[in-house]
Order: C-alpha cells, then sequence, then structure tokens
C-alpha cells in the first residue's frame, strides 16, 4: 500500500505558481554557474525582484545554489568551514550575455541545511522565512530533487505560518496574516528595506499567498479557517505568550547573526563591501561612501562604518 505525502498538493503548488522566466539570459546564467560549480549542484533556486518582473537585467538576480557538499562547493576549506558553520556562503557574479552583462548574487546551501532550515527544527526564521515567498526552481539534477526541492518549500511555508500565526491578530484578512508573518521574520535580520516591505510584497503576490493560504490551512498544527479571504485562528494565551517570547529571542539571535554574516562576507564575498553598499543605496535612497580605511582593514573600521548607517536609518 502506497501513501501519499499530505505537503505534494502544496509542494506542486508552488511550483505551478512560481514557474521560472523563459528568458535565454536567465537560463545562460544558470549554465554558466553549473560550468563553474560541476556537478556538486543540485538545484538553482531563483527569487527577488526579478523574478517579480521576469527580467533578469532588471537589477541583480538573487539565486540559490542548493549543493551537495561545501567542500566541493568552495574555493578553500576555509570558506568550506564558514559555510557549514554559519550558512550559507554568498559570492557576486557577472557574466557577458550577447551586447549585455547579466549580474546576479547567489547563496551556496547544502541539501542537509536547505532541509533542516526550512523544517520546525531550525529555530530563526532566516531560512523558513525567505523560502515561504515566491521561488522558481531554475534548474534542478532530476525530477526526485526537484521533488524534494518543492516539499522544502511548502515546509517553510508552513513552518512561517504556524510560527507567526500566536503573534497576530485572531482573525483579519489573509493579505494582512502574511504581511504580518513576513513583517516577523523581517525584525530578525538586519535589513536595508522600509517597514512597508512586507505590504509590499504581499500586495505584489497577492493571488499565490492566497492560494497557498487555502492549501497550508489544513496541514497547521493549528487551526486556521478560512472565509471568502479571511481567517480565524483562535489560540490559548499560553500559546500567544510563549510565542511573543520565542520571536524576541528571533530578534535578538537574528541581529548577531546579521553582524556576524556581515563578518563573513568580509573574507568569503569577493567585492562584497561594493555590493553592500550598493544595496543599501538602492533600498534607502541614501548615498553611501565606503572609505578607504575600510577597504584596506575591514574587521577594524567596518564595525563605525556599520554603526553609522544604523543611525542614520539605512538598515533597521
Amino acid at each position: 500500500m502506497t501513501t501519499t505525502n499530505p505537503i505534494a498538493p502544496l509542494a506542486r503548488t508552488l511550483l505551478a505558481l512560481t514557474p521560472a522566466p523563459r528568458h535565454p539570459a536567465l537560463a545562460h546564467l544558470t549554465e554558466a554557474l553549473r560550468q563553474r560549480y560541476g556537478s556538486c549542484i543540485v538545484a538553482v533556486l531563483f527569487y527577488g525582484s526579478c523574478l517579480r518582473s521576469g527580467d533578469p537585467f532588471d537589477g541583480l538576480v538573487d539565486l540559490y545554489l542548493i549543493v551537495d557538499n561545501y567542500r566541493s562547493a568552495n574555493s578553500s576549506a576555509l570558506k568550506a568551514l564558514w559555510n557549514r558553520l554559519l550558512p550559507p556562503n554568498v559570492f557576486y557574479a557577472e557574466f557577458p550575455y550577447e551586447s549585455r552583462c547579466i549580474r546576479c548574487k547567489y547563496a551556496v546551501l547544502s541539501e542537509r541545511d536547505f532541509a533542516a532550515g526550512t523544517s520546525k527544527r531550525w529555530f530563526h526564521s532566516y531560512l523558513w522565512g525567505r523560502f515561504s515567498q515566491p521561488t522558481a526552481v531554475a534548474w534542478s539534477r532530476d525530477a526526485a530533487t526537484r521533488a524534494q526541492v518543492a516539499a522544502n518549500l511548502a515546509q517553510a511555508v508552513l513552518t512561517l505560518l504556524e510560527r507567526a500565526l500566536p503573534s497576530l491578530p485572531a482573525q483579519g484578512s489573509v493579505a494582512s496574516l502574511w504581511q504580518g508573518a513576513l513583517a516577523l521574520s523581517y525584525a530578525t535580520e538586519l535589513r536595508p528595506e522600509s517597514r512597508g516591505r512586507a505590504a509590499e510584497l504581499t500586495q505584489a503576490n497577492a493571488a499565490y499567498y492566497r492560494r497557498v493560504t487555502e492549501l497550508a490551512a489544513p496541514l497547521l498544527g493549528t487551526t486556521l479557517q478560512l472565509t471568502d479571504g479571511d481567517y480565524a485562528a483562535e489560540l490559548p494565551d499560553s500559546r500567544r505568550w510563549r510565542n511573543r517570547i520565542a520571536w524576541r529571542l528571533r530578534t535578538v539571535q537574528g541581529k548577531l547573526l546579521s553582524l556576524a554574516r556581515l563578518s563573513k562576507a568580509l573574507f568569503t564575498f569577493d567585492g562584497g563591501l561594493d555590493y553592500l553598499a550598493w544595496k543599501l543605496e538602492r533600498h534607502s535612497g541614501q548615498h553611501i561612501e565606503v572609505p578607504e580605511r575600510v577597504r584596506r582593514y575591514p574587521l577594524v573600521f567596518v564595525w563605525g562604518l556599520v554603526w553609522d548607517l544604523y543611525r542614520r536609518g539605512v538598515f533597521r
């Protein structure tokens, strides 16, 4: 007798709702990264603003490379160690395509950490918060890998909703549910986006979140009732109290992890300072100059720059 995975319908729907754009430049980028990394890549995931626009030349393409092991995916044992201790490692690359240049930022994450980071075993929301949002599979090694990736994405949705619901109002619209859930996750990181970013993303993908919530509701450990675009979730006060404490802990942990990842990027991310300045400028609208002393001695002087940007409200 065969048993059906209960999250399979949600997993299939996620792939159907977020197909990878059929753009030749994206295919070229994916193939170039596969050539660079070889057989250790098992899947390439596409997310972010370029996925929403469908144009890989509209800014910086955001990718995740899912790999079978960190040592093969990194140029040195030290980078592989950092990848394992504080996943993911993030890199920048650009490739010529016809008469233009396609640029990308990609994160390297193992299959094992991808599965763990989208599950309830992972306390912090860094991965399950990120992968609960629209994500396309730009390439996968085979059908079984694609199915496993989809299952992990589905689990990320379930993990975020189950962790967020006790900290949200007992009832409201599905849009407000996701806006609140994403805002909780964003608040656990140092991010340059405005406080209204969660609302913007929810509105831009309204149909996605509505359909995903319909399929996720019966799978949640809590009772979530949906009616005409609204939700209701009555939960005991004790669970809400414990959940609020958990999110406070995630916020403290997340800010510290953000600083740790920034430190790691100084060693693992070629051109990382320029990329960070570009990204912060793009989201905040403020000009950012990287002082020469920060470039020469980043570990010594970058913290003063970080504190100055924080005081200016460039990120929170």
